[in-house]
């Protein structure tokens, strides 16, 4: 024993020195992956310096006859002014990264507004996008409104609740549109059914010192960036049973075996048994409605897409199942076998777990105001909730130009007649041609 120890005391020693002189090769392996990460960082944040963003009011006109499929045409539109992927040079050097507009309802002491956020550069295109489908809109810079409060929210005077959504289902499963509220179908505006009116009736119920903000944050993104089209063609091709069997990949050797001992060719008997009816004949109805909803929805423009809304007001006013609101117009949308909007749960909800472990219920109270503060600043800042991880696939969910036209349009009158809807009664013109000047 005492020999062995004697054999390994040297070795030892060596060991000890080489580790202590050389220790320090290993840095750059172990903080490469985190310099990387801060490099980004910095990068980006001087991007977005250099593309500063601008708030547009759109007021609506007294009357929209104009169905929901032109808000569709105006995302589609939008979808082409930001889209402009970055080569590898501008993503690590100048920082380029893929930018987004935010969608905005608000309902400020009773009033609704709608807020479109998107880069400066681009109001001119963002706003001949939306004259071109709604012509008697009229669109105004407006200030930020999540300043115009108190910005330590929650206080002594302010509470707020809130939650950050996510698609139950993978991306290509649809959630549901318009088109199935029958809204194409009906000539006239009073009989057609607007997604929208729920959420209009009930914002109408907030009163004065309460606010409902809902967010809806789109990124363009085409296939080669995110390959969610290439995911919706298999879950396809699964469900329609055209899924090609791979051949083993067997040594040769191992296949003339077969050969002499079975007689049979390598890769299968001679003749194969062929089935009477073709796999597409097999598929039940439901089906077949799922095949052909995840082929309409790959086949047109997908965003990056996080929603989340917040409700908050003075405490002598704020009444939290009024957030039932936004609970109730998300679940419109769902389909249980398609898919359905969810809030993401912890912790981007405002609800704090009680724990088995009872003195960690003590900070239950500090836990749900740092909660509240995280979604204050998540929404004010208008990021991901997934932010610093936002935009990677499959963490956040995309959704294509006729899902965010059903959740975010200009409603009509008739169809939605919500009272508290600021809306433009008189229409505005040019002068005459031949008016004496």
């Amino acid at each position: 024993m005492f020999d062995s120890l004697k054999i390994l005391v040297p070795i030892l020693t060596v060991a000890w020195n080489i580790l202590r002189t050389w220790w320090w090769l290993a840095l750059p392996f172990v903080l490469w992956p985190a310099f990387l990460f801060i490099w980004k960082w910095w990068r980006t944040e001087g991007f977005l310096k250099k593309n500063p963003p601008i708030i547009l009011e759109i007021k609506i006109p007294k009357e929209v006859l104009k169905p929901i499929r032109a808000m569709e045409t105006v995302f589609n539109s939008l979808w082409q002014i930001l889209y402009d992927p970055a080569d590898s040079w501008e993503k690590w050097i100048e920082g380029k990264v893929g930018l987004s507009y935010g969608m905005e309802i608000a309902c400020i002491d009773g009033q609704v507004h709608f807020f479109l956020r998107f880069p400066k550069a681009n109001r001119d295109s963002v706003e001949a996008a939306i004259y071109a489908q709604y012509p008697d809109a009229e669109i105004s810079e407006a200030e930020d409104y999540t300043k115009k409060i108190p910005q330590d929210i929650p206080n002594k005077d302010w509470d707020l609740w809130g939650a950050s959504y996510k698609t139950l289902a993978k991306s290509p499963y649809p959630i549901k549109t318009y088109l199935e509220f029958e809204t194409e179908h009906e000539t006239l505006e009073e009989k057609r059914i607007d997604p929208l009116a729920p959420l209009l009736e009930l914002m109408a119920k907030i009163g004065p010192g309460e606010q409902f903000w809902i967010q809806i944050l789109a990124a363009p993104v085409s296939n080669q960036e995110v390959p969610w089209v290439d995911e919706g063609k298999q879950i396809r091709d699964e469900l329609a049973m055209r899924v090609e069997k791979k051949k083993p990949n067997r040594p040769i050797i191992l296949e003339a075996a077969d050969v002499m001992i079975t007689g049979e060719p390598p890769g299968g008997t001679a003749e194969e048994k062929k089935e009477l009816l073709p796999p597409e004949m097999k598929l039940t109805p439901g089906e077949r409605d799922i095949i052909a909803a995840i082929e309409k929805k790959i086949s047109k423009l997908g965003f990056n897409t996080s929603i989340r809304f917040i409700y908050l007001g003075k405490k002598e006013v704020f009444f939290k199942p009024k957030l039932r609101l936004a609970l109730g117009f998300f679940s419109q949308f769902s389909t249980e076998n398609l898919n359905k909007l969810v809030p993401y749960g912890q912790p981007f909800i405002t609800k704090i777990k009680k724990s088995w472990f009872l003195p960690k219920n003590l900070f239950k109270n500090r836990k749900m105001y740092l909660r509240k503060r995280s979604i204050f600043r998540g929404y004010q800042s208008r990021t991901d909730p997934l932010f610093p991880k936002s935009r990677k696939w499959p963490s956040s969910f995309i959704l294509n130009s006729e899902e965010l036209a059903s959740m975010f349009h200009f409603p009509g009158r008739r169809s939605a007649p919500g009272p508290s809807i600021e809306r433009i009664e008189a229409k505005k013109g040019e002068a005459p041609p031949g008016l004496p000047m």
